[in-house]
This record gives C-alpha cells, structure tokens and sequence, in this order.
C-alpha cells in the first residue's frame, strides 16, 4: 500500500480526521481574536467584520471535529487501557461542553456581523460580549486539547487521570 494510498484510507477513520481537525476550534478563535483586537486599534469596521467572521468560523469548527471524535470514540476506547480510557472519558466529556460555548460565539459573532451595519451603536457591546466568550471557549479548548494529548500519549501523563473520570464506554 502506497503512502497516498494510506492516507485516503485514513481520511475514512473518523479519529484521524477528528486529530486532523482537533486544533481548529483553538487556532481559529485565537487567530479570529488576534484579529479582533487588530480591528479594535484600527477601529475599521470591514476589519471588525473580518475578524469576527474568523471567530464566526473557528468556533464552528468545533461541530465537525466533535462529530468526528464521537465517530471515533468506540474505536479508540477498545484499543486505550484503563488510564486512557478515563482520560478519553473527560476529554469527551469537556469537549461536550465546548461544543456548547462554541455555540454560543457562533450566534454572538454572527449577532455582532449584524449589529455592524443594522445597530452600530450596540457594536462595542456586541464585540465585548463574543470576545469574552470566545476567550472562554479558548480556554476550554485549550484544555480539552490538553486533556486530549493524554489519551494516547502516555508521555504527556505526569499524573493520573482524575479518578471520577468513569472507565465505562460512552453514552449516546
């Protein structure tokens, strides 16, 4: 089988497509809120725009990989022993509660897109409002990719996972 070839096939295993995405949801709003804070100092509305349609877009990123990790979930639950199966546990279990926060930016930012040309005088409350959460959804998904690196790196485990994290398989 060929390099090429391997790949493809990878790209059918949705926990390799769930690590080829995993880093969006966190690149994404980084980047979006790098953006909005360039947009705050030029105090461009076309730049504000920009930055919060990357938001927009980083935090919906977070719909596919969390799709394609519960696709993956069962597959690499039955190949983890029980430290990783716990820490896959609280890894689902956080990102679970990213995809909410995640979410919630996708409506304020596109809420914020609205407020530009319709209410402009609502913009600086707006903006405020998808830059907080936004920066929660950051820092979530910071630690969900942190809790994530544990599953099948056990060099990254300097201690044990937490030991309310239940070993059962997953509800859907």
């Amino acid at each position: 089988m060929s390099l090429w070839t391997e790949f493809l096939h990878g790209l059918r295993e949705p926990e390799y497509v769930h690590v080829l995405l995993n880093p969006l949801p966190v690149y994404g709003l980084a980047v979006g809120l790098f953006a909005l804070l360039i947009a705050q100092f030029s105090r461009s509305r076309s730049t504000m725009a920009l930055a919060l349609v990357l938001i927009l877009l980083g935090a919906a990123s977070v719909w596919p990989t969390a799709s394609y990790g519960h696709g993956g979930y069962d597959r690499v639950y039955s190949m983890s022993n029980d430290a990783a199966q716990k820490w896959l546990n609280w890894h689902a279990h956080l990102a679970d509660t990213l995809e909410w926060i995640d979410t919630a930016v996708v409506v304020l930012a596109a809420a914020a897109l609205l407020v530009i040309w319709k209410f402009p005088r609502f913009l600086r409350v707006s903006v405020v409002l998808t830059a907080i959460v936004a920066f929660a959804g950051l820092g979530l998904g910071s630690f969900v990719g942190f809790v994530g690196g544990k599953i099948r790196h056990s060099e990254f485990r300097s201690a044990p996972p937490p030991s309310w994290a239940d070993t059962s398989p997953q509800e859907d």
